[in-house]
This record gives structure tokens, sequence and C-alpha cells, in this order.
């Protein structure tokens, strides 16, 4: 999935005006179909290896786009030159991510991954100033970066201090494909006047090709053992639901609201997971995660500029 903020820096984070209710209600529906997702990735995990688990999910969920693309009569790219800016994009939105994710969450909770992936902005703004020429970061932006930071070593701080490595490895591994959609948010710039359904759907094609490939080396999907019906059912529901429909919602609200308000699924995303966690997996959420979530989201708001405005109307009376 390509998350909001890397639309809305690309598209140069415009200023959009107030949403009404059904756009609010598919901002919240999106949130939960994409909170949703790191809950079904759970519990896939339970039984099947994390390159499977990706590769069925980018599989099916081309499959669902591709009939879509079908349907609508939109021109796929024709030949090699036409496919490569979706595979460079498909390698930073879906591969590193959905793959660091996925072992990411055999070591740390649902909710939590949640959390560290809300951090991409932070990442898409600091790429975008060192990659895209004429590209600045103002002052409040900047604040809000470094506000963000401070979010990340709230999360970090006491799990270096108590040396637990392994949930180390795995917060390290799901910041690490925050970056990569960061990453995917300055490539994306490549990819304007393309249709967004057409833009979704093949760079998951091109996903699921390169994942599948990885996945018959190192998993031999053909030797594991055939997993129960509600994982089959979570893999269904994480491709058709939270990957493929979630697209289609993403650009609708994108396309009404623009890209700064559909960056506040961000915002609304962690504490849907955190509790989609803890109700359907038995998840526990520490203090000091929710601590790093609230200045993650202070920071968000800095840099979308609502938090200092809404100041600046407080002090004006």
């Amino acid at each position: 999935m390509r998350l909001p903020w890397a639309v809305a820096v690309a598209d140069g984070g415009r200023a959009d005006g107030a949403m009404p209710l059904s756009q609010w209600l598919l901002l919240l529906l999106l949130a939960l179909l994409w909170g949703s997702a790191y809950v079904f990735v759970a519990y896939a995990l339970r039984e099947l290896p994390p390159l499977t688990v990706v590769v069925s999910r980018l599989g099916l969920a081309a499959l669902v786009l591709a009939a879509v693309v079908q349907a609508m009569g939109l021109a796929w790219p024709r030949g090699l030159a036409g496919w490569l800016p979706f595979l460079g994009m498909a390698v930073f939105n879906n591969v590193i991510p959905f793959i660091s994710i996925a072992y990411g969450q055999l070591e740390i909770a649902s909710g939590l991954a949640s959390v560290i992936v809300a951090t991409t902005p932070l990442w898409t703004l600091l790429l975008s100033r060192m990659l895209l020429p004429g590209e600045r970061i103002g002052r409040q932006r900047l604040a809000g970066i470094l506000l963000g930071i401070a979010g990340v070593a709230v999360l970090f701080g006491p799990e270096i201090v108590a040396g637990r490595q392994s949930t180390l490895v795995g917060m390290a591994l799901v910041l690490g494909a925050a970056i990569s959609y960061g990453c995917a948010g300055v490539w994306g710039a490549r990819l304007r006047g393309i249709s967004p359904i057409v833009s979704s759907c093949c760079q998951l094609v091109c996903s699921a090709c390169i994942v599948g490939t990885l996945a018959l080396v190192v998993d031999r999907p053909w030797a594991l053992p055939i997993p129960s019906m509600a994982t089959v059912l979570s893999l269904l529901v994480l491709a058709v639901v939270s990957t493929a429909l979630a697209y289609v919602v993403f650009y609708r609200v994108l396309v009404v609201s623009g890209g700064t308000n559909v960056m506040l699924v961000t915002l609304i995303m962690p504490p849907l997971t955190i509790w989609l966690g803890i109700a359907l997996l038995g998840e526990t959420f520490a203090e000091r995660y929710a601590c790093g979530a609230a200045i993650i989201a202070g920071a968000l708001l800095v840099i979308d500029g609502r938090l200092p405005r809404a100041i600046a109307r407080l002090l004006r009376g």
C-alpha cells in the first residue's frame, strides 16, 4: 500500500478544505481496511512463513485489480520501458515494506508495527529534501520532523536499555519499511498522469513476481503443511479487502478531498490497529508505545500545519 503522506508530499502537500461527512466515513473505512491488514498478517504468520503470506497478499490483490482494470477498459503499459517505473515502485512500496513488516511482526505486536509505520511522512519529507531538486523543508516541518524522531526514540529507547534484541530487530525491520514507503513517495513522482488503478495494479503485479520468486526459493511452499481454513480466509480478506479495496477507497478520498486530508488516515489507523490486535489477537500495548504514538501524531499535525493553525486561532481568541 502506498501510504497517504507519500502522495501528499509528492503532490506538494497542498492544503485542502474541510471534508463532508461522506469523506470522513470513507477515511474511517480506509483506516479500518489498512489497520486490519496488520492483524490479518499476524494471524496468517501463525501457520505460514512471511514470504508466503506476502506473495499470497500481493498475488490475489493483483488479480482483483487486474479484473477492475479490464472492466474499466484502461490501457496497460507497453514494453519494458512502460513497466520499469512500476518495477521501482513495487520494490519500494510493496516488496521491501511488506516483507520487512511481515518479518518484524514475528517479534512485535501489530499495533506497535502500525505506530512505527505512521512515521512514514517524516522519512518522505527528509528523502524529498535530499533527492528532489528544489525541495525545501521550512521551520515548521523541520520542527515536526524533530518531534517525530523524538517519538521514535520513546519507542526504541526502553528496548535498547533493556537489551531486548529480538524486539529491537522487529522494530528496526518495521522502521525500515516506513523508510521504504518514504522512498516510494519520492519515486512516485515518476508516475504522475497515470491512472491510479493501473498504477496500483502494475506495481502489485511486479511485486508478486519478485516476492513469488523469493518464496519459491526460501519457503518452498509445496513442502508447507496445508493451512487451516481460518488462515486461508485471513489471506483472502488481507488481499481483497485490506489491499485491493483499500487502494480503491484511498484514491477515491484522495481525488475528492486531496492529499493533505487523506493523510489523516495515518493518525486514525494506529489506534484502530491497537484495538483490533487486543480484541482479536490478545495482544498487549505498553504505555510507552501509546506515548510514542501520541508524539508521532503530534509531529504529523505540526508538519501538516493543522496544529499550528489551531493554536494560532486559540491565541487570537
